[in-house]
């Protein structure tokens, strides 16, 4: 009993000693997260103005890549006009320059004959013709035995 009354004081003194640190450390602690707020807030904008610059970027590609294309489109509506004036229709076009590009630029070679990879009479719903490959699953249930 007279070591009883030491080790309740000793008790308390730890936990005001441990009330103390802590009150220290989120005093320590208040300044630096203020300087961390500043630094997010910072990182938050420079993270915005780049978006910004790479959106900017895109919409300025988008719009030379729609300018090219309506230029394209332009192009075929001339030659296709141009076609029509002449007589010409699209597709004898299109036939004419296919069989200009196989006989200028391509030598076709002969197929060889291939031999089928099933016989004629072949049926798989039938079950026949398979050959010697037939599975079937075993019996349900556990196995007999003693």
């Amino acid at each position: 009993s007279q070591f009883g009354w030491y080790l309740l004081l000793l008790c308390i003194v730890v936990y005001l000693l441990v009330q103390q640190l802590s009150r220290r450390r989120s005093s320590q602690e208040d300044p630096g997260s203020h300087r961390d707020a500043v630094l997010v807030a910072r990182n938050q904008e420079a993270m915005e103005a780049s978006r910004r610059r790479m959106q900017e970027e895109l919409d300025a590609k988008a719009v030379v890549f729609r300018e090219k294309q309506k230029e394209k489109e332009e192009e075929r509506r001339k030659e296709k006009l141009d076609r029509l004036q002449h007589g010409k229709s699209f597709r004898a076009a299109a036939r004419q320059s296919e069989d200009e590009a196989s006989t200028s630029t391509v030598v076709r070679k002969p197929k060889p004959d291939r031999k089928p990879l099933r016989s004629g009479d072949y049926n798989p719903l039938t079950g026949q013709g398979g050959g010697s490959c037939s599975w079937r699953p075993g019996r349900r249930g556990p196995s007999s035995g003693g």
